[in-house]
């Protein structure tokens, strides 16, 4: 089954398992179990109060997300974990001095990286994963 769609590059996923759907499917439904427990600890790190390790722990988070999806060529997800990375790291570094803007910019990665775990869970639903 190849199913065309901008959340996951099919073919190359596939070829990725070595063109083992169901295995591909099994790692999909894996990944999206793995964003849940990531996008958690990224929002109980937000809710609650600021400490030195607040956007390490964000950075960590994404990261975790973005090399998965990179594995398993689901580009835009990936790109929107690598982006709050970013900017979870620069928030971090600049943490002495950190502005307004800064922790607007994570906080608005995080939001269009929600839109992607929205875009890639629906996608894996649509499949019947």
């Amino acid at each position: 089954m190849s199913v065309s769609s901008d959340v996951i590059d099919w073919p190359e996923a596939m070829e990725q398992c070595g063109d083992d759907e169901d295995f591909l499917r099994e790692l999909l439904s894996d990944l999206r179990g793995e964003i849940a427990v990531q996008v958690e600890k990224i929002e109980d790190v937000l809710k609650g109060p600021y400490t030195d390790t607040y956007y390490q722990h964000i950075q960590r988070a994404s990261h975790v997300i973005k090399g998965a999806a990179s594995n398993l060529m689901c580009h835009p997800l990936r790109q929107a974990a690598a982006d709050l990375e970013k900017s979870a790291i620069t928030a971090y570094n600049s943490r002495e001095f950190i502005t307004h803007q800064i922790r607007e910019d994570v906080h608005r990665y995080f939001a269009q990286f929600c839109v992607a775990v929205e875009a890639y869970n629906d996608y894996l639903q649509m499949i019947g994963v």
